[in-house]
């Protein structure tokens, strides 16, 4: 009776475990040494280089968040496992536990709340169109009657709704898996635009073969608060996070960050996106916050 009774403790203290962990993710980072940081294959923040290997912005930005928490959990070592994400099984990821802290390309807005929590926002995305060079189009008024890209998942897909309703604008969208993908629909002529944010933009301009062939062009589309995410209800990983990219703000690094990727040459073609930081996203370092991007269109 004893051994069935201890037998019960130790497995509703390990189902109390098990539950606490899914709820507690520094517990499971500290028990497990290990951490899975979610990137993107081709996003401008997040990217690859081949061979499992994952840079940019917001990925060395995760990195160093994740070399934070080590410290704070006193583990002489954190094993890192980077997790791709698409457009479509980033949420489902954090939220069942595969993904830990996704620092990618994803937009803090108020449907996604009510699944995930964001940090504090760390860029503010313009939503813009990119053509061809001697397309003739510059607003999306010249859109009508064309073919423009966009990617499943995406914000930018419930965008270019609003304004193909609101301009009486009459076009044909055809959807790419990845950002590569769409702008390979530009590239080879399967579409006349590519719809999405401004960083994917410039990126997939600086990497394609060509990049004087394309240009950014017409109104921006929206604004829009980009930021790490990670699971709901877990406070205390959620300020561990926060505390590091304050500190980042706070000491010059993520400027430097910044800097490194978007003014400066990067791999894997050695070409500068050349991009300045956006007033939008310096009053976001200035006051970090993780508000919506519903509390932007209020302005």
């Amino acid at each position: 009776m004893k051994k069935h009774l201890l037998a019960v403790a130790v497995t509703a203290l390990a189902a109390g475990s098990a539950f606490a962990q899914a709820t507690d993710t520094l517990a499971k980072i500290k028990a497990s040494g290990s951490v899975t940081l979610g990137v993107r294959e081709s996003s401008g923040l997040s990217y690859t280089l081949g061979n499992g290997k994952y840079v940019g912005f917001h990925t060395e930005m995760g990195e160093i968040i994740l070399a934070d928490i080590q410290k704070q959990l006193g583990l002489a070592k954190l094993e890192t496992k980077y997790q791709p994400v698409t457009s479509q099984n980033r949420i489902p990821l954090v939220t069942n536990g595969t993904v830990d802290l996704e620092c990618g390309s994803t937009t803090n807005n108020a449907a996604r709340q009510k699944d995930v929590a964001f940090a504090v926002t760390t860029y503010v995305e313009e939503v813009r169109t990119v053509v061809k060079a001697n397309s003739g189009i510059t607003s999306i008024k010249d859109l009508n009657g064309k073919t423009v890209a966009t990617t499943t998942g995406t914000t930018s897909v419930q965008t270019l709704r609003k304004h193909e309703r609101a301009g009486g604008v009459d076009f044909k969208e055809v959807f790419g898996k990845d950002h590569a993908d769409s702008f390979l629909m530009l590239e080879t002529g399967r579409a006349d635009a590519f719809v999405m944010d401004g960083s994917i933009l410039a990126a997939n301009i600086s990497k394609s073969k060509a990049p004087a062939d394309y240009k950014i062009v017409g109104e921006v589309l929206s604004v829009e608060p980009i930021a790490c995410m990670l699971r709901k209800d877990d406070p205390a990983f959620k300020k561990a996070v926060d505390d590091s990219i304050k500190r980042q703000i706070a000491d010059g690094s993520l400027t430097k960050l910044y800097d490194k990727w978007f003014m400066q040459p990067v791999p894997p073609t050695n070409t500068k996106i050349g991009l300045p930081m956006s007033d939008a996203t310096k009053a976001a370092w200035a006051t970090p916050n993780d508000k919506p991007m519903e509390d932007y269109a209020k302005k």
